[in-house]
């Protein structure tokens, strides 16, 4: 289904109207008018003249005087015999939709149908769940009349207001909407800018949320390539500072053991000249054990006693005779006499 942009856009218009009626005439409105005029005024005449973006709008009394200044936008004035102003009240819900609720029980408030007179209202006063509203009414064929003669002056109606009994004005807008379309030249191009700036500032946003939203994804990327090269610049130190426990676990356990060379002379010492061995074995844990020929093989536990390198010699098996050289055959079992080495302690980060 397509959309036409020109109906979406007269659609919110149709919408927002009610809304700008409102605050046309709202008090508030007449307040900060009254407050930028006074603020207007202080300004250096310089100022006044650079700040200000077109013709100031103009208040006319109906009947048109005889000279006008065509070229300023207008707000008419009617006297208060040309409309029928009366306060009304109504339930505070009702002035959620204003409008339409006063165009349907128009006939109890004017002895006019919805059809004949053109009228708009505002809200006085609210006091719990009850509103006191100021309904104004024209004639819809007096008011055509009073537009069509503006026409043919020439002027630029920016809204029709009317007065009071006391000559004050009471802050409506009878322009009808049909009327309030025709906007002047500068109207339309401060409008078309002001939507223009809006979009601008808009798309500034989006593009400084975007380019905000990538410097964070950038960072994020960042943060976490940096948190991979701690991760293995972390792995790295653990398996160096294991590597360095392990060498300096070996080198304690080197030093503390006693070379082949002095653990060979001891025995030669120990054992006396009357025994030979045929094997040595000296495993990882500490663990020794020789075997072989002796001609006193009852006596090698008590030499082996003497040896400072050996701790716990105790024989393997039973000592057998050898007929060919008439010794004892011997295997004996003993641990190295060394300091106790521990593993580093594991790094506790």
């Amino acid at each position: 289904m397509k959309i036409r942009l020109p109906n979406v856009l007269e659609r919110l218009r149709h919408g927002l109207y009610p809304l700008v009626r409102q605050w046309q005439a709202s008090r508030a409105r007449r307040w900060l008018h009254a407050w930028l005029q006074e603020l207007h005024g202080l300004l250096p005449t310089p100022l006044r003249a650079r700040l200000a973006s077109g013709p100031a709008v103009q208040r006319l009394a109906w009947p048109l005087p005889a000279r006008l200044d065509t070229t300023c936008p207008a707000v008419l004035e009617l006297p208060a015999r040309e409309v029928m102003a009366q306060t009304i009240s109504l339930p505070a819900a009702a002035t959620a939709d204003l409008q339409r609720v006063l165009a349907f029980e128009l006939d109890r408030y004017t002895p006019f149908a919805a059809d004949q007179v053109h009228f708009t209202a505002r809200v006085l006063q609210r006091t719990g769940d009850q509103a006191r509203v100021l309904l104004v009414a024209v004639s819809r064929e007096r008011l055509a009349a009073i537009l069509e003669q503006c026409q043919a002056a020439g002027m630029t109606l920016r809204g029709i207001d009317a007065r009071a009994g006391n000559g004050e004005p009471l802050g409506i807008d009878l322009l009808p909407r049909t009327c309030a379309r025709h906007r002047s030249r500068t109207a339309r191009l401060n409008c078309g800018l002001a939507v223009g700036a809006v979009v601008l500032l808009a798309a500034l946003m989006l593009a400084t949320l975007g380019q905000r939203q990538a410097q964070v994804d950038r960072m994020a990327q960042a943060v976490a390539q940096q948190r991979q090269q701690v991760t293995a610049l972390e792995a790295v130190r653990h398996e160096l500072t294991d590597t360095q426990g392990a060498a300096s676990y070996l080198a304690r356990l080197k030093t503390a053991r006693p070379t082949a060379t002095a653990l060979l002379t001891e025995l030669s010492g120990c054992l006396g000249d009357d025994t030979w061995l045929e094997q040595l074995e000296v495993r990882d844990n500490g663990e020794v054990s020789l075997s072989g020929q002796s001609r006193h093989a009852s006596a090698l536990i008590s030499r082996a006693r003497d040896c400072h390198s050996l701790q716990g010699a105790h024989f393997q098996g039973v000592i057998q005779p050898d007929s060919h050289t008439g010794n004892d055959r011997f295997a004996l079992a003993a641990h190295l006499s060394q300091e106790a080495a521990h593993a580093p302690t594991p790094d506790p980060q």
